[in-house]
C-alpha cells in the first residue's frame, strides 16, 4: 500500500522586461495594417545637439497594436530637423517642420518644433555625466557603488548621492579620477577604457557618445551645475502599457526626463530598463521582446526617478469564448475583468469536498474531523447558502481566534527571547482578546504603536520590547503595517524606491524619546518616554532631525515639537488617506488565502512592485475602510467569493496563469497546521512541555515549545523578524524523509489510543473504517475505486490493524493531505 510520494514546489510564473537593444524586426510587417500613430506627435527641440526620437505603432484589422518603430522611414518636408539612421531627430533651423512617417505600407505626420538655438548649453555632472556613470554601471552594488567600494575608490550606490560621488571624482585624495589639465588623461576615462588596467573591464568604448561626452565636460571644466535646474522631477515612459497578442513581439520603449527648470529630454538610452520576469519578457536595451504568455512588469529608472510600465503578452491560441461564471460579489468582478481581457477563462467553483478542507484550513487552522466532515458532506443542501453559514460557524469558532493569534503572534514577534515567559503570555493574550472582539484593525495598530506602561500591565507595551531601538521601531512599523521596507534607507537612499535616507531618519525620529527600563516585578520591563537623549541625528550630516511623515496626507495631525510625537504618528499611520495602511492589511489577508499577495511580497509594497490587480486591491481596501478596518468584514468576503472557491483543475486557457487567480494553488500545510492536521488523522492527542494538556500546536505561545522539532523542520518561523518570508512552506528532501520514517507520524498513528486502535477495538466494518480514514485525512469519502482498491488490500490476509496504519500512513504522505487544495 506504501508508494512513493513526489514532492515538487509550486513553480510560480512571473512577469516581463525592457531595454535598449538592435532594432529590426521584418515580420511583424506583414501583418495587415490599417493605421499608422506616432507617439508622442510632436516634439520640441530647443538646443543645438539635442536628439530625440518617437514610436510607430501599426494598428492590425483585428485590432491589436504592431511596434513599427525599427522598420520606420522617417523624411522630413523641410530644413528644420534632420534625422540619423538609428531614427533620432536633430534640430537644424528654428522653425516648425512636418516629418512624413512611413511604415506598414501607411504613413503619419510627425510635427518637429525648433526653438531658438543658441550655443549649447554647458555640461554638468547632474545632468550629463552621472547618468552615463549609472547606466555604465560603475555605481552598481557590484562596482565602486559597493559599501566599501572597489580598490579604493567609492561612489554611492547608484549614484543617489551625486554630490559625494563628485567630490569623490574631483577631490577625494586616494580615488580622485580627473585631470582638467589633460582631459583626456584622466582616470575617469583612462580606466573604463581600459587604457590602464581596470578590473570592473571595458565599460566605455574610446569615440562612443559616452566617451565623448565625459570628455567634454572635462574639458569644459567639469562643473557640478544647479540642482535647481539640473534636478529630475519627472519621469514619463512611452507606451504607459505593453499589450502584445502572442510571444515573438517586440515593443521598443521611450523614456523622457522632465528637469528642475521646465526643460526635458530624451533619456532612453541612459534609463536602465529592466524586466521583473526575463522568461516572460526580456530586454535588450530600449527593446522588450515576450517570450511566452503572461504578465510582467519592466522597471525603468533613471537618475533616482521610477516608472513601472505593465507587459501583457497573451495566448495564442484561437478560438477563446468568454464564459461568464457566477460572480459572488465585488472581487470576482474585479478578478474577471481582468481575466476577460488577459482571454484567461477561470476554472468553475471546487466541489464541496475540496471546499471543506480548504476552508477549514484556512479559516481555523485545522482539517475538519471526520464527524464533522461527515455532517457538511451528508448534507442535501448543496448551495452556496450552505458554504456560508459554514464560515460563518468557523469565525464563530474559539479554533479562529488560534489561528490568527498565531499569524499576528508571527509578525509581531512574539517571542521569549524578547519578552521574556511572562511577557510571551500576556502578550499572547492580548492579541487572542483582539481577534476574539474583533476589534478595529486602526485601534489595534494605535495601541500597540502608542503603548507605554508595564509590559505585564498593559501587555501592547511588549511591542517596544521587541523594538526597543528608534530605527527598529520605524522599520517595523512600516513593514507590518504598510508593507513598506525601509531598511535599504538607512545607509542611502533607497534603490527601487522614492524615499530617502533623510526620510528614513525623519519617520525613526517618531520613536527617538521611547524608552525601555526594568520593572519591580521579574522580567517586567516598563516602556517610557525619556526626557533625555531624546533626539535623532543624520549619520551624514550630524544634525539632529526632526520627525516628519513619509507622505503627506490629507488630514494629517500636526506633529508636537516636544512629548509622546507617537500618537501623530499613529494618527497619521492608520488615518483613511493614508494611501498604504488599508491596502497592506488587505494584501496580507489575501495572501492568506491565495498563497500570494496582489502585491507579492506583501511587506514591501513600492511603485517598482505594482500589484497584478490594482483595481481589485483598490476595492479591497476601499471596502475595508468603509466598513470601519474591519478584518473579519475581509476575511468573509474573500473565503465568500468565487475566485477563493474555485478548483485547483485548469484549462488550456488558465493552465499557465499563476498570478491572476483564475484557478486556486496548492499550497503546503504550515507547520503548526500540518503538525494538528496529523494529530486529527491519527487521533493522537500530542503533549507539548510547558503548556497545558491539550494544547494543539496552533496555540503554543511561542517558538520556544517544541524547538529543534517537527515544527521547526517544516518551517515555523523563529519569530525574529517582521518578514512574511520567516516563515517557510516549501517541502524539502528531509521534510519527506521524515514523514516516511520520523517518529512524529509513526509514533502518532501507532498510538494505542488512536485512531486505528479504536476503530480496530470497536470491530468496525471494513467500510466504516475506509470511510472514517478518508474522513480523517482528506475530508471526503472514498471513490468507488478508492474503496476497492482499500478493501482488497485490508482483506489479503492476517494483520489487519497493521495494514490499516500502513493506510492511514499512505493517505497521510499523499499530496492531497499535505497541500491545502
Amino acid at each position: 500500500m506504501r508508494k512513493t510520494v513526489i514532492f515538487g514546489p509550486l513553480v510560480v510564473l512571473v512577469l516581463l522586461g525592457a531595454q535598449t537593444a538592435t532594432r529590426g524586426w521584418s515580420a511583424e510587417t506583414k501583418i495587415k495594417i490599417t493605421k499608422l500613430t506616432v507617439q508622442p506627435s510632436s516634439i520640441v527641440l530647443s538646443a543645438q545637439g539635442e536628439e530625440r526620437h518617437v514610436l510607430v505603432t501599426g494598428e492590425a484589422a483585428d485590432g491589436n497594436r504592431i511596434d513599427l518603430t525599427s522598420d520606420a522611414r522617417f523624411e522630413p518636408l523641410g530644413d528644420g530637423v534632420r534625422v540619423d539612421a538609428a531614427g533620432f531627430l536633430y534640430p537644424l533651423k528654428e522653425g516648425e517642420t512636418k516629418v512624413r512617417v512611413s511604415a506598414g505600407g501607411h504613413t503619419a505626420e510627425l510635427i518637429a518644433k525648433v526653438g531658438p538655438l543658441g550655443h549649447a548649453a554647458s555640461l554638468s555632472f547632474l545632468r550629463d555625466v552621472a547618468p552615463l556613470l549609472n547606466r555604465a554601471g560603475c555605481t552598481a552594488g557590484a562596482c565602486h557603488g559597493a559599501a566599501k567600494g572597489k580598490n579604493g575608490f567609492k561612489l554611492s550606490l547608484r549614484g543617489y548621492d551625486p554630490e559625494f560621488d563628485y567630490n569623490a571624482l574631483l577631490y577625494e585624495v586616494s580615488g580622485r579620477r580627473i585631470n582638467r589639465a589633460a582631459a583626456e588623461q584622466s582616470l575617469m576615462l583612462a580606466k573604463p577604457t581600459q587604457s590602464v588596467p581596470h578590473e570592473g573591464g571595458l565599460q566605455i568604448k574610446p569615440g562612443s557618445r559616452y566617451y565623448k561626452t565625459i570628455l567634454s565636460w572635462i574639458s569644459e571644466g567639469a562643473q557640478f551645475g544647479d540642482p535647481g535646474k539640473d534636478a529630475v522631477v519627472k519621469l514619463e515612459v512611452l507606451p504607459q502599457e505593453i499589450f502584445m497578442a502572442r510571444p515573438g513581439m517586440k515593443q521598443h520603449v521611450l523614456v523622457t526626463a522632465y528637469y528642475a527648470d521646465g526643460s526635458l529630454r530624451d533619456v532612453t538610452r541612459e534609463a536602465v530598463i529592466k524586466s521583473n520576469s526575463a522568461t516572460t519578457a526580456k530586454v535588450a536595451d530600449d527593446l522588450v521582446e515576450g517570450e511566452r504568455m503572461g504578465e510582467a512588469n519592466l522597471m525603468v529608472r533613471y537618475q533616482g526617478k521610477f516608472v513601472t510600465v505593465p507587459v501583457t503578452i497573451l495566448n495564442p491560441e484561437p478560438g477563446f469564448g468568454w464564459k461568464q461564471l457566477a460572480q459572488h460579489n465585488y472581487i470576482d468582478e474585479q478578478v474577471d475583468k481582468k481575466l476577460k481581457r488577459l482571454k484567461i477563462q477561470p476554472s468553475p467553483v471546487a466541489d464541496d469536498t475540496v471546499f471543506l478542507r480548504r476552508v477549514y484550513l484556512d479559516l481555523i487552522g485545522l482539517p475538519p474531523t471526520p464527524e464533522e466532515a461527515r455532517t457538511f458532506l451528508e448534507n442535501p443542501e448543496k448551495s452556496r447558502l450552505s458554504r456560508g453559514r459554514l464560515i460563518d460557524q468557523l469565525m464563530n469558532r474559539n479554533e479562529f481566534v488560534d489561528h490568527w493569534a498565531l499569524k499576528w503572534g508571527d509578525l509581531l514577534q512574539s517571542n521569549r527571547k524578547y519578552l521574556g515567559e511572562k511577557g510571551t503570555w500576556a502578550f499572547r493574550q492580548w492579541i487572542r482578546d483582539s481577534i476574539a472582539s474583533n476589534k478595529p484593525y486602526d485601534e489595534m495598530v494605535r495601541e500597540l504603536v502608542t503603548a507605554t506602561g508595564s509590559t505585564y500591565q498593559n501587555p501592547a507595551a511588549n511591542f517596544f520590547r521587541v523594538n526597543d531601538d528608534p530605527k527598529v521601531a520605524m522599520q517595523n512599523t512600516t513593514q507590518i503595517f504598510m508593507g513598506v521596507r525601509m531598511v535599504c534607507a538607512q545607509c542611502h537612499d533607497h534603490p527601487f524606491e522614492k524615499w530617502t535616507q533623510t526620510q528614513y531618519y525623519q519617520l525613526a525620529a517618531f520613536f527617538a524619546a521611547v524608552g525601555v527600563r526594568p520593572g519591580f516585578d521579574s522580567d517586567e520591563q516598563i516602556v517610557y518616554l525619556k526626557r533625555e537623549e531624546n533626539q535623532l541625528k543624520h549619520p551624514k550630516t550630524g544634525r539632529i532631525v526632526d520627525p516628519e511623515y513619509l507622505v503627506a496626507s490629507a488630514g494629517a495631525p500636526p506633529i508636537p515639537d516636544a512629548g509622546d510625537r507617537r500618537k501623530a504618528l499613529a494618527e497619521w499611520l492608520t488615518s483613511d488617506n493614508n494611501p498604504f495602511f488599508a491596502r497592506a492589511i488587505v494584501n496580507r489577508i489575501w495572501s492568506y488565502f491565495f498563497g500570494r499577495g496582489i502585491i507579492e511580497p506583501v511587506d514591501d509594497i513600492r511603485a517598482s512592485n505594482p500589484p497584478v490587480n490594482e483595481a481589485l486591491l483598490q476595492a479591497l481596501a476601499k471596502d475595508f475602510i468603509e466598513h470601519d478596518y474591519d478584518l473579519e468584514h475581509v476575511i468573509r468576503t474573500i473565503v465568500n467569493s468565487r475566485a477563493y472557491q474555485t478548483g485547483i483543475a485548469t484549462n488550456k486557457w488558465n493552465e499557465t496563469d499563476a498570478t491572476n487567480f483564475s484557478h486556486f494553488m496548492p499550497r503546503r500545510l504550515p507547520a503548526e497546521t500540518l503538525f494538528d492536521a496529523i494529530s486529527i488523522a491519527t487521533g493522537s492527542a500530542p503533549e507539548f512541555p510547558e503548556v497545558p494538556s491539550g494544547f494543539t500546536a496552533q496555540q503554543l505561545p511561542d517558538p520556544h515549545v517544541g524547538k529543534g522539532g517537527f515544527l521547526d523542520m517544516f518551517g515555523r518561523p523563529e519569530r525574529e523578524s517582521a518578514c512574511e518570508c520567516e516563515r517557510r512552506n516549501n517541502m524539502t528532501l528531509p521534510q519527506a524523509m521524515n514523514l516516511v520514517n520520523g517518529p512524529t507520524l509513526a509514533e502518532a498513528i501507532a498510538d494505542p489510543d488512536g485512531r486505528v486502535a479504536t476503530l480496530i477495538l470497536a470491530g468496525e466494518p471494513d467500510r466504516r473504517l475506509i470511510d472514517e480514514l478518508y474522513l480523517a485525512t482528506l475530508s471526503r469519502f472514498p471513490t468507488n475505486s478508492e474503496y476497492d482498491d482499500a478493501l482488497t488490500y485490508l482483506q489479503k490476509g492476517p494483520g489487519r490493524a497493521s495494514r490499516a496504519q500502513d493506510m492511514l500512513w499512505a493517505l497521510i504522505n499523499s499530496n492531497a493531505f499535505l497541500f491545502n487544495r
